[in-house]
């Protein structure tokens, strides 16, 4: 009974910023001239209004819940993990070489490159981890500016010697992967694969690791009480290299499930564009980096994106009501971390004083 009131308890927080959100938003369409109950029926019918458009959302948010998942399994171990572009981008471009290029059997050649980008985006990940452990260099800063090395270099491997020549577009890109290598869509025609099958039960074994667990105990109470787990024989240097090699691991994963499971080749700035990392990041800080409340979370934030196209196509609101939403929804959360932040501050500076 206790369990469930603190689980209702949790959700006063998403619930008020979903609401704060929505109140913003109805602003914006006031202001432009909409009507408010026409803008957000337009925008559930074009994220839930078919079967079509809900396989768009689920699409959609496959990449967005991967990436969650990552980042709340850094943040309940206390590890600031900014650098999901990163990590997505260097899981795209390592299952897509892995794919064109390994001599294996299709099913198996899909599994490795899966696995690739798994690899790819724990291992820029542990960088960042290394350089913390090694030279005392910001976590948040480190994997934040991480970001950008990536982007660069993966955009001049599809720029030069893996770009595909064999076509006249000026995209930079990889070859096409051959079509027995794709994730298998989950229903004939619709754009879902099976990538958000792997997501949602990357989710459920988060879940099960953390509350089950000795290592997601371990994580959780180094997440809460640093000092407290270094006293209880938790070493924070062993504990950051596995927490941000597994947190890095799902972003890549998010990356491969999109090269082999939408783009079907590794395609320069398309993964970029859409956010799918920073709406990672909004979906584990809603959901206060719970596992199974970043994938609720993380549909949510996906069914804004999708339902903003449809509030476009049909009224004459523009597409960035969505963003606004998002907006609005990031400046709640970032108030109430940043209140919690100074009251904990206070906290200290009181003990401090009194001892």
């Amino acid at each position: 009974m206790r369990r469930l009131a603190d689980s209702l308890r949790g959700l006063v927080h998403p619930l008020a910023a979903l609401a704060a959100g929505l109140a913003a938003g109805a602003v914006a369409v006031i202001v432009v001239g909409g009507s408010v109950g026409e803008t957000y029926a337009e925008m559930w019918k074009g994220a839930f209004g078919s079967f079509y458009y809900l396989t768009n959302t689920l699409a959609r948010s496959t990449p967005i819940m991967l990436i969650g998942l990552g980042v709340a399994l850094a943040f309940r171990a206390g590890f600031f993990n900014l650098g999901a572009e990163g990590q997505l981008l260097f899981g795209a471009l390592a299952a897509a070489v892995a794919a064109l290029y390994l001599p294996a059997p299709p099913a198996l050649a899909m599994i490795a490159a899966l696995v690739a980008g798994i690899i790819a985006g724990g291992a820029w990940s542990l960088l960042a981890g290394w350089l913390d452990v090694r030279f005392r260099l910001n976590l948040l800063v480190s994997t934040l500016l991480l970001n950008y090395i990536a982007i660069y270099v993966c955009s001049y491997f599809v720029s030069f010697p893996l770009k595909d020549t064999s076509g006249s577009a000026a995209i930079n890109q990889t070859n096409m992967i051959d079509r027995a290598v794709w994730l298998p869509k989950l229903f004939k025609g619709m754009s879902v694969h099976a990538g958000f099958v792997l997501a949602a039960a990357a989710a459920v074994l988060l879940f099960l690791v953390l509350r089950h667990t000795v290592a997601g105990y371990h994580l959780r109470m180094h997440g809460s009480n640093p000092l407290f787990a270094l006293y209880g024989g938790v070493r924070r240097g062993r504990l950051m290299a596995w927490t941000m090699l597994a947190s890095g691991g799902f972003a890549g994963l998010a990356g491969a499930v999109e090269v082999l499971g939408t783009q079907y080749r590794y395609i320069d700035n398309a993964l970029t564009a859409p956010g799918y990392a920073w709406s990672g990041i909004m979906a584990a800080l809603l959901a206060n980096s719970h596992p199974l409340g970043t994938a609720a979370a993380a549909l949510l934030l996906a069914a804004l994106q999708t339902g903003g196209m449809g509030v476009e196509r049909n009224t004459e609101v523009p597409l960035e009501i969505a963003s606004v939403i998002q907006a609005a929804i990031i400046l709640f959360i970032s108030a109430r971390f940043t209140r919690a932040l100074l009251k904990r501050r206070k906290a200290r500076a009181a003990d401090g004083t009194a001892a």
